[in-house]
């Protein structure tokens, strides 16, 4: 009797938690769309912010839009260049156990934790030594600072799942190390691998403390990488910010495209995952 009320319990427990998880994110996606909705027009999506835009003229978006778009994906190439050589590494039957990646794996899960403002902080002090002003660059090399241990960690997560015995087949068939890791190990681990990818660049387009400092803002689009950029979390601060309810309005606008991408690249994620998914060996 007692196991099946403990059953129950934690039955109960599951769905409650369910339902929290579940509930909360409903409840974001609707605050933001009664809010966002009634602002959202092809204007504010395809112009950038025109005189007065803060105080309630024309504009739009267009932006930041744009900027957050190129700070993602330059700072996910970016950290993917660096992360998987380094998650490969660290799985590798010489590296992966000595006392050298036993810290590496302890920084990386201190920076995993470390709040995106003290990125941001150190980006701007090292660019203020370099004599660098805030811009694109700045945004993105701070960005892919911040999803590298996001991408690293998962990484080596995924790729240690892979079965030894796929690399010593592969071995006893002649390949090398190198054919091995990418077309046994990589394959074998590549839904794993583009989910990391995919999270980390989701925290990437939607973080705002990092690029404060680093990637300024703007109501320009970029003509070069060492010019400023403006991002949807910033733009939504900023209209938040403002005494005027119309461009308080455009804020919960701004934040729904950005709930939108968000979303977006979620679906993305598990669509990608599962077709990959077919390339594993059980």
């Amino acid at each position: 009797m007692d196991k099946l009320l403990e059953e129950k319990l934690f039955k109960f427990l599951m769905i409650a938690s369910l339902s929290i998880v579940v509930g909360s994110l409903l409840i974001v996606i609707a605050v933001v769309l009664w809010n966002g909705a009634p602002s959202l027009s092809i204007e504010m999506i395809t112009q950038t912010p025109k005189g007065g835009y803060y105080l309630g003229k024309e504009g739009g978006i267009l932006n930041a839009i744009v900027g957050s778009l190129y700070l993602a994906f330059g700072s996910m190439i970016l950290a993917i260049a660096i992360s998987l050589p380094a998650a490969l590494s660290l799985q590798n039957d010489y590296i992966g156990k000595t006392k050298s990646a036993y810290y590496i794996r302890l920084s990386m899960d201190v920076l995993w934790g470390t709040p995106s403002i003290v990125y941001g902080a150190f980006g701007f002090i090292v660019m203020l030594y370099l004599g660098m002003r805030a811009s694109l660059l700045g945004g993105i090399i701070v960005l892919a600072l911040l999803q590298l241990p996001i991408m690293i960690r998962s990484m080596e997560e995924v790729i240690k799942m892979v079965p030894v015995e796929l690399k010593e087949a592969s071995y006893s068939l002649g390949a090398t190390r190198l054919e091995t890791t990418f077309g046994v190990v990589v394959k074998q681990a590549l839904p794993g691998i583009v989910t990391a990818v995919l999270l980390a660049f989701g925290r990437g387009i939607g973080d705002a403390a990092s690029i404060l400092f680093t990637a300024g803002y703007t109501d320009s689009l970029p003509n070069s990488i060492f010019d400023p950029v403006a991002s949807l979390p910033l733009a939504v601060f900023f209209q938040l910010g403002t005494p005027f309810p119309e461009v308080q309005s455009r804020a919960y606008a701004s934040a729904l495209i950005l709930l939108i991408i968000v979303l977006a690249l979620s679906i993305t994620s598990r669509y990608l995952s599962k077709k990959y998914m077919k390339n594993i060996i059980r």
